[in-house]
């Protein structure tokens, strides 16, 4: 028996089980055609009670005596209601193939390095610049996520020219002073807050001071108000 026979009957004894399948084995003893016939047709109505939702299935009887063909090695001798043959060799799937080397930095993984490669075929400079931000915010999540400690900026930057060869390189210090790297709790970049303008905050300021005013009269006219006297006895 080929490797791919015996593959093809460890999978059909994993679907009908192990005794259905010496039931079909036990096939090729008898010699009476007519016996070994109605035995088949029984082995077959018993499958279908196994596993009932094979009737749903197009072609399910062609496709069960088919397999106790397979089963029987190709020499069951039958009245059966279908031309039995085995079914194709199928291709065996092919071995995937796995990376010779693992990351440069365990932390950061490939997905990382797959991003350095992209960005090193941009050729816009302020688009290779916003990339390497990117790429330096996602280091410093996933050296956060896999060290359990943060890192600083100078290390990330290090670390991501390393991967680039020197191909992509940030000024510390715009990084720094504009928290280009940081993220907040929930893992999202920091939010750029818009300044207000100047003339917004004199009018809310306007307001609220004619608001304190009146509120000043009004408590003034209260305090000054004095109750009429009495005459004298």
């Amino acid at each position: 028996m080929t490797l791919p026979s015996l593959h093809k009957h460890e999978l059909l004894q994993r679907e009908y089980g192990q005794s259905t399948f010496q039931l079909v084995q036990q096939l090729r003893d008898i010699e009476d055609r007519a016996e070994r016939t109605r035995r088949a047709q029984q082995i077959v109505q018993l499958i279908f009670r196994i596993q009932p939702t094979l009737r749903d299935q197009p072609d399910s009887q062609q496709k069960v005596w088919n397999h106790l063909f397979e089963m029987a090695d190709g020499e069951l001798d039958v009245d059966a209601p279908f031309e039995l043959a085995a079914p194709a060799n199928q291709t065996p799937p092919q071995r995937v193939p796995y990376p010779s080397k693992g990351p440069k930095f365990r932390a950061y993984g490939r997905a990382v390095e797959q991003l350095v490669e992209k960005a090193l075929t941009l050729e816009d400079p302020a688009e290779r610049e916003q990339a390497a931000i990117v790429i330096g915010r996602t280091m410093k999540f996933l050296y956060r996520s896999h060290n359990k400690e943060n890192a600083k900026d100078v290390t990330i930057l290090k670390h991501l020219k390393e991967l680039s060869n020197g191909q992509l390189a940030l000024d510390p210090a715009q990084v720094d002073a504009q928290n280009l790297f940081e993220f907040t709790s929930n893992g999202r970049p920091t939010p750029f807050i818009v300044p207000q303008p100047r003339q917004e905050r004199d009018v809310r300021r306007g307001s609220g001071g004619s608001n304190n005013r009146r509120d000043k009269q009004r408590r003034g006219g209260k305090k000054g108000r004095q109750e009429p006297q009495q005459p004298p006895q």
